[in-house]
């Protein structure tokens, strides 16, 4: 099994990523937890590039560094999982790169799916969870200074987020949008639903 939780910053990912991963384990389920980008040395070393600078770059160059790191995790992490009969949970994928890289026009929906085939070789979640939250609240949730794409502010995030709803669908496998401005254990007992839809049994 494959889970992605995605949405924008302050939605939430951080704690629900960590109550999956915990009640997975719990339950008795072999989780390999990742994040994207990230989580291998490459993919790291990208991150480090895309959030963490003040390089300014093309939204196409930023796709393609996505992509890269996406390749990556794909064949060092995840396939590998996926193969030894673990169930990969993973923060973010492929349905984030194509939502903000293509807010503001500078490259398309369309071309961004084409090239995630290429990236994942076509492995996707079976289940992908958006955590969905207005862009003001989320703002007001998040702690610490903010990163190379959060900087672009509160009206690109928000942008950000109804993108997110619009390219949801094309997400292969089962999806669902959960509401991130109910209380936490709302918002977990609305995941676990999910899951359970998605699996066709509770494991949770």
């Amino acid at each position: 099994m494959f889970l992605s939780i995605d949405g924008i910053d302050g939605a939430g990912k951080t704690t629900q990523l960590e109550r999956l991963c915990a009640g997975l384990r719990a339950a008795g389920t072999d989780v390999e937890f990742v994040r994207d980008p990230g989580s291998t040395p490459a993919g790291e070393a990208i991150r480090g590039l895309l959030l963490d600078s003040d390089l300014e770059m093309h939204r196409r160059c930023e796709a393609l560094l996505y992509m890269a790191a996406r390749a990556q995790l794909v064949e060092a992490r995840i396939r590998p999982a996926i193969t030894a009969g673990k169930t990969v949970v993973s923060d973010r994928y492929l349905l984030a790169n194509v939502v903000y890289q293509s807010v503001g026009g500078e490259t398309e929906p369309d071309q961004l799916w084409e090239l995630g085939q290429i990236a994942t070789a076509g492995i996707a979640p079976d289940l992908t969870i958006l955590l969905d939250l207005p862009a003001e609240t989320a703002a007001l949730r998040r702690r610490g200074p903010a990163d190379r794409v959060e900087r672009r502010g509160v009206e690109y995030m928000e942008q950000v987020r109804q993108a997110f709803l619009k390219q949801l669908p094309r997400c292969q496998g089962a999806t669902a949008v959960i509401d991130a401005g109910q209380e936490i254990d709302a918002v977990w007992e609305a995941i676990r639903q999910a899951v359970a839809a998605t699996v066709g049994q509770q494991v949770l």
